[in-house]
């Protein structure tokens, strides 16, 4: 139980600063539907993802785990699926410059914005996870 918790506490805040990052992800009823969001995530990361990841060893396997970020996003996709209110409409990324380095404006729908979303929940996520030990 304690670690069902804890995933859910990482994933609702992780969803919250990649909707604070980039823009595209919308929450009809505000702070519930990211906690239902959050709840159905932890919910598809526990079951759907080790099935998802079982199914696609082999392809897994030959690409050296690169692709398992696809089961990263088909559990984004099956949360916009079944958390009513949660949607992705696509993924904008305003920009970032600085003295040292400059990152440009992205702007991506579809499939790509899945990936650009579910890649910048991962990295938070694993983030997170890493201070916490």
């Amino acid at each position: 139980m304690k670690r069902i918790l804890r995933h859910f506490v990482i994933d609702s805040v992780s969803i919250f600063l990649v909707s604070s990052i980039a823009s595209g992800m919308m929450f009809e009823k505000g702070i519930e539907t990211l906690l239902l969001t959050g709840l159905g995530l932890t919910i598809a990361s526990l079951i759907a993802k080790p099935v998802i990841n079982i199914l696609m060893l082999p392809i897994n396997l030959i690409t050296f785990g690169l692709f398992r970020w696809v089961a990263a996003v088909a559990v984004l996709y099956i949360v916009t699926l079944i958390v009513p209110g949660f949607k992705i409409i696509g993924f904008s990324f305003g920009g970032y410059s600085n003295i040292w380095f400059d990152v440009p404006t992205i702007a991506l729908t579809g499939i790509l914005a899945f990936l650009a979303f579910s890649l910048l929940h991962s990295l938070i996520s694993s983030f997170i996870y890493w201070l916490i030990k």
